[in-house]
């Protein structure tokens, strides 16, 4: 093994009985380089990171890690390395203090070197001023930061990383990796895996995994270059007949509408779109979000038709430009806490708004109370024309709602799971096939398919719980996290499915982590500890913190300063 190398891994691969989760890796790690892991749920990224870590035995090839067998001495490589799940591994009845002595406890850390490592860590984490607060009660981006602090307490050489910053926030994120960009200044080297295009673009190397198997590996420059005359732009203010033809064109593998009035199109080869009269397709510098859509590529599921078409007389007749959410002071508390603070909103048919806001800032329990599932403490919410404290049986009657886990019961084929749910919203029996059938269609599905949802890949078990979120025809769809761990080419063929429903009148709330899908939203509205405090199109929005051209960060963590200085 070379000198540098960390990790040394040959023709690596994993089985669980019958099924090959992984194989044929090959690829160094070399001192003091952060090493990036990128796919979606169910490519193999976890199982790559517990053989290095020796938590799992490969079935086939080698793995050297710090020089050490892991498959002959695992026990002295779990040892040496730090290992972040994405379970965090911590003890909810612990404090942050307590949860850190324990750490260090069982990595024999000397009692002389505790106490400033400690203090250190929490320096770094923002986590100093909660030491006596239980884990339980932290918030999501605290919990893991709190995690890293654990794994580092021992100061390992390699840090291995399992979606460090998935379900946090923007503002989590960054805290998250100015830690980690201390520890590589330490010198200790990093592999981590994530579905975070940005966070791939800030690795030395990049691994791009799709279905256990390598698609590239590179620098991000180098990957980037592979995709160049492959991306396009186009300006178009009305988008809608430009959308039809770039789908009609087999060589366009995906699109997607952008901030700006901007379509950027991802092709199959190097020539560009077709595009209609009046319109340029130029090239665009690739992102690695484009790498992987390139590079990831196969046979899409067919367009999503319209409701009506689909369901012909059977369609729901949602009448257009009505309010179908309207909030006014809505407040929750919970004893002396207050999770929802004065909120007031309004979503019309056919609108997507996106919700955005930090771990804990009361988006859930905004959306649990709109669905009418839990009565406000003040003020006052209707949805589909009803009240959502005195009416709420009618609110859920006519909501559809899909969480982050889906809610699909995994040994249960696509249309077990699809009737199950339709009749759980009430659809009469004679409609079964009919609802069932269209809302597959409608989703690219296939209504007879006999797989059990847990043999279904990660985007398709995504368009299974839309389809069963929508197959009682509801005036209201709420999507929390929707796109949350999948690929890029998943997450814009989904929002190319909301787009199609809010276009037939349904109404959208969405919340999000991936801050480049509020270009997608209508509205956005931004939260912080409980309260509404932006609330607009995103051009409005950017024109309100005085800025030009500025990203969605930007904004949302605009917005986060001004409060926090007002609080201040």
């Amino acid at each position: 093994m070379a000198s540098s190398a960390v990790i040394e891994a040959q023709g690596l691969g994993r089985r669980f009985g019958a099924r090959t989760v992984l194989e044929g890796l090959s690829f160094e790690v070399h001192a003091g380089e952060v090493f990036g892991i990128v796919g979606p749920d169910g490519a193999g990224k976890t199982t790559l990171l517990q053989m290095l870590a020796a938590i799992l035995r490969p079935s086939a090839g080698t793995c050297q890690v710090l020089g050490v067998d892991v498959r002959h001495r695992p026990s002295l490589v779990q040892a040496r390395v730090g290992f972040m799940s994405q379970g965090f591994s911590l003890y909810d009845r612990l404090t942050v203090a307590e949860n850190l002595a324990f750490a260090a406890a069982i990595r024999d850390v000397p009692q002389p070197a505790l106490a400033p490592r400690k203090a250190e860590l929490l320096a770094m984490a923002g986590l100093d001023r909660f030491q006596k607060r239980r884990e339980g009660a932290l918030s999501g981006g605290m919990r893991k930061k709190l995690a890293l602090c654990a794994n580092l307490i021992h100061e390992p050489p390699l840090l291995i990383l399992d979606e460090p910053s998935l379900g946090v926030d923007p503002l989590s994120r960054r805290e998250l990796w100015r830690i980690l960009d201390r520890a590589r200044a330490g010198g200790r080297t990093i592999v981590f895996a994530t579905s975070y295009m940005d966070e791939a673009d800030a690795s030395d190397r990049v691994m791009l995994l799709s279905g256990g198997r390598p698609l590239a590996l590179g620098p991000p420059g180098e990957l980037r270059a592979r995709a160049q005359g492959r991306v396009y732009q186009i300006k178009a203010s009305k988008a809608a007949g430009l959308e039809d033809a770039l789908q009609a064109q087999p060589k366009v593998i995906s699109f997607q509408r952008r901030a700006g009035d901007e379509l950027r199109v991802q092709m199959r080869d190097a020539a560009p779109p077709e595009t209609v009269e009046g319109l340029t397709a130029e090239p665009a510098e690739p992102s690695m979000e484009d790498v992987f859509t390139v590079a990831s590529a196969g046979p899409g599921p067919p367009p999503p038709e319209s409701m009506r078409a689909a369901l012909g007389t059977e369609a729901p007749a949602h009448r257009a430009d009505r309010s179908v959410i309207d909030a006014a002071g809505v407040t929750r508390r919970f004893g002396d806490f207050t999770a929802v603070d004065a909120v007031t909103l309004s979503v019309r048919s056919g609108e997507i708004l996106g919700l955005l806001g930090p771990n804990g800032a009361g988006k859930t329990t905004l959306i649990r109370i709109l669905c009418g599932l839990l009565a406000p403490t003040h003020g006052r919410a209707q949805v589909a024309g009803f009240d959502v404290a005195r009416e709420s049986a009618e609110v859920r009657a006519r909501i559809g709602y899909m969480s982050q886990r889906f809610s699909l019961y995994p040994d249960l084929t696509t249309r077990e799971n699809l009737r199950f749910f339709a009749r759980a919203y009430g659809v009469a029996r004679d409609a079964l096939d009919t609802r069932t059938r269209w809302a597959a269609q409608r989703t690219g599905l296939d209504a007879d398919d006999q797989k059990t949802v847990a043999a279904l890949s990660g985007a398709m078990r995504q368009r299974l719980a839309l389809a069963c979120a929508i197959v009682h025809r509801p005036e209201v769809l709420f999507l929390d996290e929707p796109t949350s761990g999948v690929d890029p080419l998943s997450r814009y063929r989904f929002w190319r499915l909301i787009a199609s429903l809010a276009a037939d009148g349904i109404g959208v709330v969405v919340t999000t982590h991936y801050l480049e899908e509020a270009t997608f939203c209508d509205r956005l509205g931004l939260m912080m500890d409980g309260r509404m405090i932006a609330h607009g199109a995103l051009s409005d929005l950017t024109q309100t913190l005085g800025l030009q051209r500025a990203s969605v960060e930007d904004v949302f963590l605009g917005f986060i300063a001004r409060e926090r200085a007002r609080a201040a």
